[in-house]
C-alpha cells in the first residue's frame, strides 16, 4: 500500500469522489457499469442543476434523464436518483445517511456504492470492492476469493486500519493504469517483487483462471 501511495497519491481520480456525500452518492449511482470520464460528466451536469436532494426530487424525470444521459441505463439510473432523493428528503431532512445498512435500503444503492459513499463522503473506514479491486486483490495474492463480497471481508481482515479509506482508490488506479485484465505492465509495477503473479507468476495465475473456467463455465476473476 506504501508503494502504491507512493505511485498513485492519495487525492481521488474522479471529479464526483471530491464532492460532498450527497455528490457522492449520485455519482456513484451513475458510476455502475459507465466509464469514469462519461460518469462524472453525467454527474457534473445534473449536480449543477440539482444539487441538494430536494430540488433533485422535485424534478422531471423526463429532465434527469437527459441531464445523465451520457452514463449507461440512464433510464434506470435517472428513476433512481429521484426515488433515492425523495426517500432522504422524506426519511432523513435531505442528509445522506452515514450508516451502510441504511444507505443499502436506498434505490439503485448496493454494498459497493454504500461503502463508496462512506469513504468519499463522510470519510469513514469502509471497503470498497469493484471489479478492479476484486481482481488487482487476487493476483497481487492478498486473498484467495471468488466474489467481490468475499474480497472485502478477507481485506478487512489483513489491510492496517491506517489504510482501509484508500484500498479502493490505489487499486482501482493500478487496475487501469498498470496492472489491466490483460496484457499488466509488471515491470513498470512497484509491487511486483511483492506480487504472486509477479516475475513470471502471471503464467500460472493464468492456468488458474482457465482451470476456473474449465469447473464454471466463466472467469471468476
Amino acid at each position: 500500500m506504501d508503494a502504491l501511495v507512493a505511485v498513485y497519491g492519495v487525492r481521488p481520480w474522479n471529479w464526483h469522489t471530491r464532492q460532498p456525500p450527497f455528490h457522492v452518492l449520485v455519482g456513484t449511482i451513475l458510476s455502475q457499469r459507465t466509464r469514469d470520464e462519461k460518469t462524472d460528466l453525467a454527474a457534473r451536469a445534473v449536480l449543477e442543476r440539482f444539487p441538494d436532494p430536494a430540488s433533485l426530487a422535485a424534478a422531471s424525470l423526463e429532465t434527469v434523464e437527459a441531464l445523465v444521459r451520457p452514463a449507461n441505463f440512464y433510464r434506470t439510473k435517472a428513476r433512481r436518483l429521484r426515488e433515492a432523493a425523495a426517500i432522504l428528503c422524506r426519511r432523513y431532512g435531505g442528509r445522506v445517511p452515514e450508516s451502510l445498512e441504511e444507505l443499502t435500503a436506498l434505490p439503485g444503492v448496493g454494498r459497493k456504492t454504500a461503502n463508496c459513499v462512506l469513504v468519499y463522503g463522510f470519510g469513514k473506514a469502509a471497503l470498497p470492492v469493484d471489479v478492479h479491486v476484486h481482481r488487482i486483490a487476487n493476483r497481487l495474492g492478498l486473498v484467495r476469493t471468488r466474489t467481490p463480497e468475499e474480497t472485502e471481508r478477507e481485506l478487512w481482515e489483513i489491510v492496517p486500519d491506517r489504510h482501509r479509506l484508500l484500498v479502493n482508490e490505489l487499486l482501482v488506479k493500478h487496475g487501469q493504469t498498470l496492472c489491466g485484465p490483460r496484457n499488466p505492465r509488471c515491470v513498470e509495477c512497484p509491487v511486483n517483487a511483492l506480487c504472486s503473479a509477479g516475475s513470471g507468476g502471471l503464467k500460472d495465475e493464468g492456468r488458474a483462471q482457465e482451470a476456473r473456467r474449465g469447473r464454471n463455465g466463466r472467469d471468476s476473476l
